[in-house]
């Protein structure tokens, strides 16, 4: 399995798997003399933490990052930033009715069929899980944009075919719940805002800023669907309505509406960075469903073990951290002009 890097200029290469000993990073190209806050990674963890409600899997793990090089007296050298996040409440024996069956719209055939083995315990590599460590390198990239004045932010505007400009705690909680009650799964949106991006991240062909987001988002398990600005809607409007006009303003090109989502072109425009993420439904239905072991015999599985019923509120900090990591992966290559 290659492919495992996300990255030109600031680079995570991940490892690990969802029962491994540990789940852990490296990351190449962050610049030194950067003082790491580890009490914000630590809080960007615990927003993905799980067991914190009926409706999330009761798999709870501590989540500590430790740190093995790149750091010195609490701040980066600039050489690679190596870190791993030990597992330590993995219950493998949940997973033994699933070692010949293929759980449906997981990965679990395609693993079989590509690789000729798969890690069947928690999803192995498939498992989401494996992201935590893009968690920690946003969080320090957050660190570094934060000291330009670049913020990201996101919320649920979507639950299944409920809709809100943001669901409050309370509101997720209380949606997902009827679901896990149900003993059924259901999807979501969430929207990212980068603010105060610099004018011209991005390049006009193959490294488009919106594309390289794209790949970013849909990298994140179960991400079905991205856009940014108007997305799909810009097909029913008019050129007219659609266009974002130039003015002028405070000594700066602005522009008087932003359905491009802060990028033309393929290139940041200063406006803020508007897009959405759709993610499907947790494809681990409490309830009995049809599918065909190894050997292609029928059969009715029904699946056991600890899972969420939505991504959402774990998926959040992934968002983030994927805006996050891909806008100061464009900073610096701006800065060192490599493209």
């Amino acid at each position: 399995m290659n492919s495992n890097t996300i990255g030109t200029a600031y680079c995570l290469t991940t490892f690990g798997e969802s029962h491994g000993p540990a789940i852990g990073g490296v990351i190449d190209g962050c610049p030194a003399g950067v003082s790491l806050d580890k009490e914000l990674i630590e809080r960007e963890l615990d927003k993905r933490r799980g067991g914190k409600n009926a409706a999330m899997s009761m798999r709870k793990e501590p989540d500590e990052v430790e740190f093995l090089s790149g750091l010195f007296e609490g701040k980066t050298t600039g050489t690679p930033i190596a870190f791993i996040i030990r597992n330590r409440d993995a219950k493998t024996s949940d997973y033994d009715n699933l070692k010949d069956v293929y759980r449906p719209s997981h990965g679990d055939f395609t693993y079989q069929e590509k690789y000729g083995i798969r890690d069947y315990a928690g999803g192995g590599r498939a498992s989401a899980r494996t992201l935590l460590p893009c968690v920690v390198a946003g969080a320090i990239a957050r660190q570094i944009l934060a000291t330009q004045g670049i913020e990201v932010r996101s919320d649920v505007i979507q639950i299944g075919p409920e809709r809100s400009e943001g669901f409050s705690t309370e509101e997720i909680e209380n949606i997902l719940t009827k679901y896990r009650e149900e003993k059924d799964t259901v999807g979501a949106v969430i929207q990212g805002v980068i603010k105060n991006a610099p004018v011209g991240l991005g390049e006009p062909a193959f490294m488009k800023f919106n594309a390289v987001l794209a790949q970013a988002m849909m990298s994140i398990n179960g991400a079905k669907g991205f856009e940014i600005g108007e997305g799909m809607h810009a097909a029913a409007m008019r050129g007219s309505d659609c266009n974002d006009l130039f003015t002028f303003e405070s000594g700066k090109v602005r522009t008087l509406t932003n359905h491009s989502g802060g990028v033309q072109g393929g290139i940041t425009n200063g406006e803020d960075i508007v897009f959405r993420v759709g993610f499907k439904p947790i494809p681990s239905v409490m309830r009995p469903q049809q599918t065909v072991d190894i050997n292609g015999n029928a059969k009715v599985l029904e699946i056991q073990g600890r899972h969420d019923v939505c991504v959402v509120p774990r998926v959040i900090p992934m968002v983030e951290a994927m805006a996050a990591m891909v806008t100061l992966d464009f900073i610096l290559l701006k800065k060192c002009n490599k493209i």
